[in-house]
């Protein structure tokens, strides 16, 4: 039964195959049957099969992406050769289960053909016309998709006997679980730089030397450009704005509900199917047998939903004057509403606010000039871009147009001034020496136009330039050392009964730590450090700003016989052995390929990737 499901699942998805993957293949021309790629031991790589594995990847791709590959690029990604030796390692199997005479007879054959829902008719069963029509459209013949059919089915039947009762070793798969889900309990405490009483040594220049020749990333320069570059900021241009009064008596109007508001009420409304109903619920509140919280839950909403925010009297209609009534947050109502007789809570009183023009007046000329030199700005765009177009220089238009000219030292990780905006980024990352300058516009409606002056390559400084940070990393790293010295001379304290507290250290204890938990305030490979100690001992573990010292308490035992251990080893046993199968199927598809020997028409392959052009 299982065998017959897998088979016939097989026919639906090899039709899907066929159908989907052979859209325009019936206008290929390839000739008749003779025309192959190449052959595997006696079998034929069918030129068509390989235009057909060929457009099926394209169409794949193209449905997963959106976009649709030329054959160019999908050479440039290797898709043709993927394709290639996918159809001959197929064709290898194929060529096998010839030799050994392994096929299926035509009732088999029949009942998948029958099987498939490409092929049915409108009352959903097997239809001759139908089977006829599609076969039509793919442009195959019913002799050659039974063909092809049954050399797959063949094959999946060879496939199954090289793969079939694969299972992972159950040692294998204990092995790895107990490491995954092993656990330590441990103690640690921080022993921070500030606790060093060694006094720190002055370095010899060989120590010095040393640490710079160890360290020459942190000495390197990035790449850097040398930018001169031409701004136009309207920030800049603010104050030679002078804003017409009744400009911002306009603004001010317009937004006259911003600034004056009416008093208003935080309310909530639960509307009732009846003056009764609503009456009863107002009842039960304030007789303390419900709460609105309560009523709301009963009919299965949220607070969220019956929320009306924040309402003047003119918004409640006719229910303000009893929710205006309140002069504390509480219960108004039964009150009419344009849903029906309702209750209200009102939750918070909104005093009336009134802000006269005069508070608001030097806002408003600021926006109002903010807009017009970015309207200014915007006018001379254009004849910024002829004056550039036309050659000339930063220097000029910047002397004409009153813009700043200024220089900066540019690399990827420098975002002050100018730098802080993506447009200046994106330009100057793209610029290079050479490059004619471009008017490019800012986020903030400014504009600049930058010059690659020079390119400076990343280096290495000399030790010289960089004397006063080798230093300071030297002595960075020697109060590390000298720390992890004293760190290391109270483990005997510690193992003679002393502890972290005792010394002064603050304590933390750890349990069930598994290898991939992080812990707050380690390092990165803390707890690989930990999974190394054997129970009991302790270890100075190197850290950013200070040490830390660790004891390893116990190794806690893995749970092998769970509930959950049992489903994730399962479910690791099955794609192990999934992956074994694929791995086993691969090197038996070479070894027959090897053996078969393949032989490629290059010229009838580079005519069928023609064909995709």
């Amino acid at each position: 039964m299982a065998t017959g499901k897998a088979s016939r699942t097989f026919g639906w998805i090899l039709m899907g195959l066929v159908m989907v993957g052979l859209v325009g293949f019936g206008s290929t021309n390839f000739g008749g049957s003779g025309r192959s790629i190449g052959t595997v031991g006696d079998t034929e790589i069918d030129a068509r099969r390989y235009s057909r594995e060929l457009q099926s990847e394209l169409n794949a791709f193209e449905a997963q992406t959106g976009q649709r590959l030329t054959m160019q690029q999908a050479q440039a990604f290797g898709v043709d050769q993927q394709v290639l030796a996918r159809v001959i390692a197929a064709v290898a199997l194929e060529d096998e289960t010839a030799r050994l005479g392994i096929s299926v007879g035509d009732d088999h054959l029949r009942a998948r053909i029958v099987d498939i829902p490409a092929f049915a008719g409108v009352d959903g069963q097997f239809d001759r016309e139908s089977y006829r029509f599609a076969l039509e459209q793919s442009g195959l013949t019913a002799a050659g998709f039974e063909q092809t059919l049954r050399a797959e089915v063949s094959r999946q039947i060879l496939q199954a006997a090289v793969t079939n009762g694969i299972v992972a070793d159950d040692t294998y798969v204990d092995t790895l679980y107990g490491f995954a889900r092993e656990a330590r309990n441990f103690t640690w405490a921080e022993m921070p730089v500030s606790r060093l009483t060694t006094a720190l040594p002055e370095p010899t220049e060989d120590e010095l030397t040393a640490y710079y020749d160890a360290n020459p990333s942190a000495f390197t320069l990035p790449e850097t450009k040398k930018i001169t570059y031409a701004w136009l900021d309207p920030q800049a241009l603010v104050d030679e704005i002078e804003v017409d009064e009744a400009q911002i008596k306009a603004l001010y109007d317009e937004r006259n509900a911003q600034y004056n508001q009416p008093e208003r009420r935080m309310v909530e409304r639960l509307v009732f199917g009846s003056d009764a109903e609503a009456q009863a619920a107002a009842d039960a509140i304030a007789a303390g047998e419900t709460s609105f919280e309560d009523l709301v839950s009963a009919r299965e909403l949220a607070l969220s939903d019956v929320d009306l925010g924040d309402l003047s009297k003119a918004e409640l209609g006719a229910a303000a004057d009893t929710v205006f009534a309140l002069t504390e947050p509480g219960i108004a109502g039964p009150a009419p509403s344009d849903l029906g007789p309702a209750l209200f809570r009102m939750n918070a009183i909104l005093s009336a606010r009134n802000t006269p023009i005069d508070a608001v007046r030097a806002d408003l000329n600021a926006e109002l000039a903010a807009d017009a030199a970015r309207r200014r700005v915007g006018d001379m765009v254009a004849e910024l871009d002829d004056l550039m177009a036309g050659g000339a220089t930063l220097e000029e238009i910047s002397e004409s147009h009153n813009m700043a000219l200024e220089q900066i030292d540019w690399t990827a990780d420098t975002s002050d001034g100018i730098a802080a905006y993506e447009a200046f980024r994106e330009a100057a990352a793209a610029a290079v020496d050479g490059d004619f300058p471009e008017i490019t516009l800012m986020s903030d409606g400014g504009v600049f136009a930058l010059r690659v002056d020079a390119l400076e390559p990343s280096r290495v400084q000399e030790q010289s330039e960089v004397a006063e940070a080798v230093l300071a990393g030297w002595q960075a790293g020697k109060r590390l050392e000298l720390l992890a010295d004293e760190a290391r001379g109270l483990i005997p304290s510690l193992e003679g009964g002393e502890s972290l507290a005792s010394l002064g250290l603050t304590e933390v204890i750890e349990e069930g730590q598994e290898r991939d938990a992080f812990v707050e305030g380690t390092p990165p490979a803390f707890l690989t450090e930990v999974f190394l100690m054997e129970t009991g001992d302790w270890q100075v573990v190197p850290s950013v700003d200070g040490v830390l010292l660790v004891r390893l308490d116990a190794v806690v035992p893995v749970d092998h016989d769970g509930d959950e251990a049992a489903a994730i080893k399962a479910n690791f046993a099955a794609q192990t052995a999934q992956e074994i199968a694929i791995d086993i199927e691969n090197a038996f598809a070479r070894a027959i390929q090897n053996k078969a020997g393949i032989e490629l028409n290059r010229p009838m392959i580079n005519a069928v990737n023609a064909q995709f052009q």
